[in-house]
């Protein structure tokens, strides 16, 4: 109830910073393929760290199911067995973090995350596809997935080679899944409260125009100027994080 109570004394400023964060963050994934968390995860915890990392998975669930309604026909999950095995460990090691960690450590791995993130998409980084790198891509998903909600580049380190929407949609479909997994991981642990449902509603609007607009307009943008805007903004604040 106190977290109830603080939520709702919250300032309107700090509700309407957070439904920005999300908006942009539903656009750039909507456009992109991904994006929601990375961009997310760092500037919700400079407003509001409660948000990080279940409301997060839960808003990058809604937006996975969103986009694979129009990508489905590109999904072959077949494929990514393995790294849908990796994310059992991964999910049980991120949880660990989360609970035994502090939050000062927390908030320097989750920026040196989204710095990875950054990293990954800008270099473009080739590995071979195969069941061994699957499943370490999938452990590393599963860590970052839980601390952060940022399960994606462990998987874009592999998928780079995919036609754009094959990656979204394949991105999609797993997005959906590990989200369960990673939702149910965090309230066997006691780390989901009614609470994230109530704000996650409230901010539903936001993901959701976010989204919408993304269905608008995304396709009459420079798809590289948006990515480069979006890692501007995921590096700055994460860089905010680590000073």
């Amino acid at each position: 109830m106190d977290a109830v109570a603080a939520w709702l004394d919250m300032p309107l400023s700090t509700w309407v910073g957070c439904a920005l964060v999300l908006a942009l963050g539903a656009f750039v994934q909507r456009a992109t393929g991904f994006g929601l968390a990375i961009i997310g995860a760092p500037l919700l915890l400079m407003i509001e760290p409660r948000l990080v990392p279940v409301v997060l998975v839960l808003f990058g669930f809604t937006v996975s199911l969103m986009m694979v309604r129009t990508y489905w026909h590109e999904v072959r999950l077949g494929a990514m067995g393995m790294a849908l095995v990796g994310r059992l460990p991964g999910n049980a090691l991120g949880l660990w973090l989360l609970i035994a960690a502090p939050m000062v450590v927390l908030e320097k791995l989750i920026a040196a995350i989204v710095l990875f993130a950054v990293l990954v998409t800008l270099c473009r980084i080739r590995l071979p596809v195969n069941r061994l790198s699957l499943l370490i891509a999938g452990v590393f998903s599963g860590i970052f997935g839980t601390v952060a909600a940022i399960g994606g580049p462990p998987m874009v380190v592999l998928m780079h080679g995919f036609a754009p929407d094959r990656l979204r949609g394949n991105l999609a479909a797993f997005f959906i899944i590990t989200s369960m997994l990673t939702l149910a991981t965090l309230a066997l642990a006691g780390q989901v409260r009614g609470w994230h449902m109530g704000v996650a509603l409230s901010l539903l609007p936001a993901v959701l125009v976010g989204n919408r607009l993304a269905d608008r307009v995304a396709h009459r943008l420079d798809k590289q100027w948006l990515q480069a805007a979006s890692l501007s903004l995921c590096t700055l604040a994460a860089l905010g994080l680590l000073l």
